[in-house]
């Protein structure tokens, strides 16, 4: 262990015990290094990589803070790490999505309101007038289940998802555009996921949900066999843009 990784250690060490409790000012920067034994060096490292980290931030002009330590702020990287795993990991992320999904499916139908409840349907509704657009269709594919696992009240749980989310949108907007016949097929597991929701159904919402899955994971699965599996290229158009299912204007997340 180097010293930096050290000198973070012990950082972290205070915000776990609770000495540094989430929304806390560290000390100024020469006292906490003397209180720790460690270089101003030494300590500006540490910080800059618990920054970096989400666990500490800086706010000019006042100082650095221990930050909320939210799930949804520590774990919020995890789509990015997602997004760099290459081959066969893909159905790697598919798998870890089909134990997690389903079971999240499940709880949310035990725990929805009748505003949440609304909200999935409007992006299921969204998904039946785009049918035939996969970027649309794509974009509130993922709005839906967003909906759906935010009613687990589970933040954890949603952050995680969320961050396997990017890679298998992927795949699903992939199937989209070299099959004619998943739009509907898609649009069929979707309805059974919402009847199971409004009936309030767990072990029915949780068996469609492993259904939807294992679906895209057996088309991906295929084609990763036969070597075909892989991100479209630029030559389909901005890669960025139509895997994603944002307006070329805009590259952000649906």
């Amino acid at each position: 262990m180097s010293l930096t990784d050290k000198a973070i250690a012990r950082i972290r060490e205070l915000v776990q015990s609770g000495e540094l409790p989430p929304g806390s000012k560290l000390p100024p920067e020469q006292q906490l290094a003397t209180e720790l034994g460690l270089s101003r060096n030494l300590m500006r490292e540490a910080v800059k990589a618990l920054v970096v980290a989400r666990v500490l931030e800086i706010r000019r002009g006042d100082g650095t803070y221990v930050t909320s330590l939210e799930p949804s702020l520590l774990l919020g990287g995890v789509g990015g790490a997602v997004e760099l795993l290459q081959g066969d990991t893909l159905l790697e992320v598919t798998e870890v999505r089909r134990l997690f999904e389903p079971i999240a499916t499940g709880l949310a139908a035990a725990r929805i309101s009748a505003q949440q409840l609304r909200k999935v349907e409007q992006h299921l509704a969204a998904m039946r007038e785009a049918r035939d657009d996969v970027e649309l269709l794509n974009r509130h594919d993922a709005e839906f289940h967003r909906a759906v696992i935010a009613a687990t009240g589970n933040q954890t749980l949603a952050t995680l998802l969320e961050g396997i989310a990017g890679r298998t949108l992927r795949a699903r907007v992939w199937r989209g555009l070299v099959d004619d016949n998943a739009a509907p097929r898609t649009l069929a597991e979707h309805e059974a996921i919402y009847e199971a929701l409004a009936e309030g159904d767990a072990a029915l919402a949780e068996a469609a949900a492993l259904m939807h899955v294992s679906t895209t994971e057996r088309w991906l699965r295929a084609h990763l066999q036969q070597g075909e599996a892989r991100p479209p290229t630029a030559a389909r158009g901005r890669p960025d843009t139509v895997l994603m299912g944002t307006p070329p204007s805009a590259p952000d997340r649906p």
